[in-house]
């Protein structure tokens, strides 16, 4: 599926102070950020692996009024009862607002239904391009899990979140294999394509978050607390622009989890399946 194969998402190890707590991982910190990126009202195509919980966090706190759609079939309003190990647990069944098939929840990808759709990759470039089909190290060529319906999401969601460790090798000026569209080469690009959805408007790693030009190239918005922004940028083999490049405003810090975020997040996944480094 889709979801499992592109639209996941991992952490890097390391941990960080939260005022009032003992301390989150970075995955943790991963979560609290994307889940912000889910407005009140949205409806959400929902991936494996840290989506599952950012969905569950948004809609028990800012976004009461979100619905997650699953690739799976599955939709949702409300927090599942039990841990999701995958979308097709029984938890997320249950007392789910509907359960029908990939085809109806397809079908309301391409009618536009969707507001955001998250998805990962292996590498990402500079106009938010996904590769989550084939990398070379050296000699030897490494095949990856390939598209599902990511390509799908990519295209046709309003706008995507991408969810991705921070390490330097999944950063580069093009991606090897266009698996997923972001922002094609900039400027109108998607337009010109007659591709429908929005493009990516967020990144966010285990160091940052970044956010989208109005021609499509990402930028620097915020860095993790403890997180420096130069070396953020050196992991970019170009000359990475930042929010206030783009806004006039400075790089921001990017908001800890509060209290309330982590005791859900650890809620949701009490074994920190999903978000322990």
């Amino acid at each position: 599926m889709a979801s499992e194969n592109g639209a996941g998402a991992d952490g890097a190890n390391g941990t960080n102070g939260a005022d009032g707590a003992d301390g989150y991982t970075a995955r943790e910190m991963m979560v609290s950020a994307a889940a912000r990126e889910i407005e009140d009202g949205d409806v959400a195509f929902v991936g494996m692996r840290l989506p599952l919980i950012a969905f569950q966090v948004a809609v028990s706190t800012h976004a009461p009024n979100a619905m997650s759609v699953f690739e799976s079939g599955v939709v949702r309003d409300d927090p599942a009862d039990g841990f999701l190990h995958t979308m097709c647990d029984l938890p997320n069944l249950d007392r789910a607002v509907s359960t029908t098939g990939m085809l109806d929840v397809m079908g309301r990808l391409a009618r536009g239904d969707i507001d955001v759709g998250f998805l990962g990759g292996a590498e990402i470039d500079r106009y938010g391009n996904l590769n989550t089909t084939r990398v070379h190290a050296g000699d030897r060529e490494i095949r990856l899990p390939g598209s599902g319906g990511a390509c799908d999401i990519a295209c046709m969601s309003d706008r995507t979140v991408i969810l991705m460790a921070h390490e330097p090798r999944r950063f580069v000026e093009r991606v090897e294999y266009v698996t997923s569209p972001g922002h094609g080469e900039g400027g109108d690009w998607r337009a010109e394509e007659s591709v429908p959805g929005g493009g990516p408007s967020a990144l966010v790693t285990s160091k940052a978050t970044f956010g989208f030009d109005d021609g499509g190239e990402l930028y620097l918005r915020t860095v993790h607390p403890g997180e420096d922004a130069d070396a953020v940028a050196a992991d970019f083999p170009w000359d990475l622009r930042t929010r206030e490049d783009v806004t006039g405003d400075p790089v921001g810090e990017t908001a800890e989890p509060t209290d309330e975020v982590l005791s859900l997040v650890r809620g949701f996944d009490p074994d920190g399946f999903w978000t322990a480094d």
